[in-house]
């Protein structure tokens, strides 16, 4: 039986003189004890033996004379504290063939260690330099557990992963290498973890897609070019679902999801090039990363790339924090981007950007600049501290911003220049103007807050148009907003105040739509329209200004409805030429009043008296539930309908009372279902509702707005939503009348912008429950797929009145109601004609019931004056009676 002990000694005193003669003379389980000496020879390792300097590390050198120092072939051996040098630098020193061999406290002082096959070893404790190509290099299929080793000097990279080769790395230093601290290609890749590149000649880390290595806790600096640099194809096909991505118990992404994407975890990347570039197909994430004083860009991605950023400190560089290119997609979450020399970020090409509760701060450039084509989205981020724009939006690049906080731009916190925008909840502060809009396409601000503007807090440019709902308008140094020339702007619910300047300045050839906007405060007029402007300004409040509130300049013609002017000196001046038109305005509280007051004012043009009204409008009168009931009653059939609605006048009456006497009000919802065919009568019917509640006290005015899908779907991404709250703002206070409320759900288009439009309607039906009735009218078949379309409309449509077809009876009974009204007369055997005819008409898809009769009345009185314009002396009962003859001939 051989020993279990073999010993080695150059001077072979009771040994063997040679390393590999005591390995040949060794069964597998084996020591071989060698002695201080150096060792000229090959040693190849084959079998299961453990090799260790017997006075420990420094004392054993194994010099190859050619090529490899130790070869180590399909066994599991362990090499202890054994010093091993190539024949030169550029050999191999170590190769490991198969097998799963260990190397510790070993120092590789002349040539790298090669590690191929389907080999499985550990290296622990190495110190590895003086190497060509690569200090540590692992290929095939072979797998590497890398401890608490050293890779230095190596005119190469430090480790290089090729084809399937997988390495889990820890504790590892890898310092003054001329290539890569780490490459990794092919399709392996593995797990580093707190380790640390430094001095290298290339990027820290390369790694070439589909190998996706794993990084974490590792330090990256000093490098010659960048931090990291990923490039190729990935192939990735990796759940991207971040919005429903859970996480473990240390806050990283699910570790059972498995992405095929690289992955860098609470890494440090000081003092590199650009601190990550990724290119190509590949998929990259950055989790509480600190990227700083990189002298390029601190992130760069470019390609088809995709990259998560979570919980990122991009800070201190010299050029742009964040770069998108081509058609690259970068989501950022909690990621910060501070103090860079250049910009914040820079989006351009195809590329897409979403930042979700991110900052961007303290940029010499612009903070957020779009170019190109790109696409940006901005949600709960703060942008603050540049001398440039804080959001910049160019070309054809689009930006949607929703609670973006914008503060201290010394430029313009939003900047328009050709591209699209919506901005929905954003507050801007302390910045020289706050959005400067000059495009061919037409962006929307919803509910955004403009507050400390040193110069204007909205300027429109020339020939632009933009869409602003809602939100307020405070403490500007020059004009609340500015419209330039022809330009077209839609303005609704805004309150502009404290101004130094003018509130609204409508500038010549601009004709802007201006609803329920308050201006108050002002340093100058309110509303100033320039010559040669004009514009509809409806339901506007003007108060407490330094100049006329006011200003209309020569030949400028614009409209104003329904507009008061309250508390200030004077309310109106006019230049020679200005026609204005003003329709049911008022004033109170005016010292010099000259504006034209009260129901339907006449033209007002400068220089003709002014019709005087009293400061505040006539309420008008209340009707009475009996008279609009009997108003119901006398209507036409609708016999069904009749019921109904009367039953819920009572129901509505007992509501109101119980709430007179404190009680609560049963659950109860007022919006209604009309189906039935064109022509029934749904829309006279609404009209007498809103009438009936309005005398209940249950309503404010009783009126009603008809909208149908043209009047409440926009034409692109962002217009819908204000269309339909400018449509109820109108109805407030009574009904809103949807026709054919069906067309905003169409067959087969679950993308259709009608849907935002439902959407929006059941949240403002919710919000104003007690302010509004919704009436949904149309064909019976078609109203059960819109109610079905959003479960919001069936707990809010509750009851339907169906609208029957006329019978004949009571489609001649129509034609004589409107031939009393025009004041014509049938002849009995003309009514017994026209039921005859009626009782013959196609009841098919052109059949219009109430509006069939209209139509063939308004026939009946032109053959009519055909017939008794020959007639040389006509009568009364000439001009009046209608006869059989004037039935129309056929059913066309």
């Amino acid at each position: 039986m051989k020993p279990a002990w073999q010993r080695v000694s150059p001077n072979g005193w009771g040994a063997h003189r040679t390393i590999g003669a005591a390995v040949r003379a060794a069964d597998d389980g084996a020591t071989v004890s060698v002695q201080p000496g150096v060792y000229q020879e090959s040693v190849v390792l084959d079998r299961d033996v453990t090799v260790v300097a017997a006075k420990g590390p420094g004392t054993v050198r194994i010099v190859a004379p050619q090529r490899s120092a130790l070869m180590l072939h399909g066994c599991a051996a362990t090499v202890r504290d054994i010093t091993i040098e190539a024949a030169s630098p550029k050999e191999t020193a170590v190769l490991i063939k198969g097998g799963a061999p260990v190397l510790e406290r070993c120092e590789i002082a002349r040539g790298r260690v090669e590690i191929t096959a389907d080999a499985e070893c550990v290296l622990r404790g190495c110190d590895i330099h003086d190497a060509v190509y690569a200090g540590v290099y692992l290929t095939g299929t072979s797998r590497a557990v890398i401890e608490d080793c050293t890779v230095r000097s190596v005119d190469g990279d430090g480790m290089r992963l090729d084809d399937a080769a997988r390495a889990d790395c820890a504790r590892t230093t890898v310092d003054d290498v001329q290539g890569s601290g780490l490459r990794v290609a092919g399709t392996g890749g593995g797990v580093f973890d707190d380790c640390e590149i430094s001095r290298t000649g290339d990027a820290a880390v390369s790694i070439e897609a589909p190998a996706h290595p794993r990084l974490r806790r590792c330090r990256l600096r000093d490098t010659g070019a960048e931090g990291v640099r990923i490039e190729g194809s990935a192939q990735w096909a990796g759940d991207r679902a971040r919005e429903d991505e859970t996480t473990d118990g240390d806050g990283s992404a699910d570790a059972g999801r498995e992405e095929r994407r690289v992955r860098l975890e609470q890494c440090e990347i000081t003092r590199t090039g650009d601190g990550v570039s990724a290119h190509g197909d590949s998929g990259v994430l950055l989790k509480d990363c600190h990227v700083r004083e990189v002298k390029g860009t601190g992130v760069l991605v470019s390609g088809n790339c995709r990259m998560d950023l979570e919980d990122v400190r991009l800070v201190d560089g010299t050029g742009t924090a964040l770069v998108i290119a081509d058609s690259a997609d970068v989501h950022a979450r909690r990621t910060v981007l501070t103090r860079t020399a250049a910009n914040g970020v820079h989006c351009s090409g195809a590329g897409t950007l979403t930042l979700t509760d991110c900052e961007v701060s303290r940029t010499a450039f612009t903070a957020v600049h779009l170019d190109g084509g790109a696409k940006a989205t901005l949600r709960d981020c703060r942008v603050s501290e540049t001398p440039e724009h804080g959001l910049r939006v160019r070309q054809q690049a689009g930006l949607r911003a929703e609670g973006v906080t914008v503060e201290h731009i010394q430029m313009a916190a939003l900047s328009i220049e050709g591209g699209d925008a919506l901005l929905r909840g954003c507050h801007v502060s302390d910045v020289d103007v706050g959005a400067k809009i000059a495009t061919t396409h037409r962006p929307l601000l919803d509910d955004c807050e403009f507050t400390a503007i040193a110069r204007t807090a909205i300027e429109v440019g020339a020939d632009t148009g933009v869409l602003i709902s809602g939100g307020r308008i405070e403490k500007t140094g020059s004009a609340g907003v500015f419209l330039d020339e022809r330009s077209e702007a839609w303005f609704e619910g805004m309150r502009i105040t404290d101004i130094e300047g003018s509130g609204l300045i409508v500038w010549t050839g601009a004709r802007p739509r201006v609803r329920n906007v308050t201006i108050a405060r002002t340093g100058k007029n309110g509303l100033y329209v320039a010559p040669g402007s004009a514009g509809v300004f409806e339901d506007c409040d003007i108060s407490e200004t330094g100049f006329p509130a006011i200003y209309v300049g020569e030949e400028a013609t614009p409209t104003l409805r329904r507009c008061v002017v309250r508390d200030t000196g004077e309310d109106l001046t006019l230049a020679d030429g200005a026609e204005p038109v003003f329709e049911d305005c008022w004033t109170s509280g005016v010292a010099g009043s000259s504006m034209p007051q009260g129901e339907k004012a006449p033209r007002w043009a400068g220089g003709s008296a002014r019709t005087e009204a009293p400061d505040e409008p006539e309420e008008d009168s209340k009707e009475s539930l009996e008279d609009l009931l009997a108003e119901l009653d006398r209507l036409v059939g609708l016999d069904r309908v009749k019921q109904e609605v009367s039953a819920l006048a009572d129901l509505m009456q007992m509501v109101k009372r119980r709430e007179e006497l404190g009680l609560s009000p049963p659950p109860l919802s007022r919006h209604l279902v009309f189906a039935g065919n064109p022509g029934t009568g749904k829309t006279t019917v609404a009209r007498l509702y809103g009438r009936i509640l309005a005398a209940l006290g249950l309503l404010e005015r009783g009126h009603l707005v008809e909208a149908d899908r043209g009047d409440l779907v926009g034409e692109y991404v962002g217009h819908t939503a204000p269309k339909t709250q400018a449509i109820f703002r109108r109805a407030l206070g009574g009904v809103l009348f949807i026709d054919e409320a069906y067309a905003l759900v169409p067959h087969g288009q679950s993308t259709d912008f009608g849907q935002e439009a439902v959407s929006t309607l059941v949240k403002l039906m919710e919000d104003h429950r007690d302010e509004v009735v919704v009436i949904a009218a149309g064909y019976p078949g078609d109203m059960e797929r819109f109610i079905d379309s959003n479960p919001g409309l069936a707990s809010r449509f509750t009851r339907t009145l169906t609208f029957e077809d006329y019978l004949s009876e009571e489609l001649v009974s129509i034609v004589e109601h409107h031939a009393e009204q025009h004041d014509y007369r049938l002849a009995d055997d003309t009514r017994e004609r026209l039921l005859d005819y009626f009782a013959a008409y196609p009841r098919g898809g052109r059949f219009g019931n109430g509006r069939t009769a209209r139509q063939v009345f308004q026939r009946m009185t032109e053959r009519q004056a055909q017939r008794v314009a020959g007639l040389t002396s006509l009568s009364k009962q000439d001009l009046t009676e209608v006869l059989p003859e004037d039935l129309p001939q056929g059913a066309a």
